[in-house]
């Protein structure tokens, strides 16, 4: 039965493989997304930071899915951004993306943020669904300082 868990140290390397898996299997550029993020080699590290946390879905013994949450460079304290919300298939389909949600907006509010800010492909409809049924609404145009350039759905929410 899979679960969802906060990330360990020992997590990065599996962590790493399974989002870069994900990206390509959707076609993401590898440049302008998260697969070339600096931080997907040291998740651990990156979401140790006050403010910041990031979950992982286990299933025996193996991840297969995670998500994050950390202030938005360059906005406002009050505004967080949902990171690096991939799964397997495996993991798609059977409810763990609204438990993932769920998970990763009560840390929010916890953290004392009043909105959360995302991007995300076009393709990627299936997550644009659970977004939007969370809560998330479309934004014309992107927010912060994320490096992601060739990332162009940008959803808000409101905590």
């Amino acid at each position: 039965m899979p679960f969802i868990r906060p990330i360990q140290l020992s997590d990065n390397q599996e962590l790493a493989t399974v989002i870069r898996s994900v990206l390509v299997e959707h076609q993401v550029p590898k440049v302008g997304t998260a697969y070339a993020d600096i931080s997907l080699d040291c998740m651990f590290e990156t979401y140790s930071k006050p403010r910041s946390a990031y979950f992982v879905v286990e299933q025996d013994g193996k991840i297969i899915g995670g998500a994050g949450i950390s202030p938005l460079e360059n906005e406002a304290a009050s505004l967080c951004e949902l990171q690096k919300m991939y799964f397997l298939p495996e993991a798609r389909g059977i409810g763990l993306g609204q438990q993932m949600m769920t998970t990763c907006l009560e840390a929010a509010l916890s953290f004392g943020y009043q909105q959360c800010y995302l991007e995300t492909m076009p393709n990627m409809l299936e997550a644009q669904h659970l977004y939007k049924k969370v809560g998330f609404a479309y934004i014309k145009e992107p927010m912060g300082c994320t490096g992601h350039t060739s990332c162009p759905v940008w959803m808000l929410k409101t905590l």
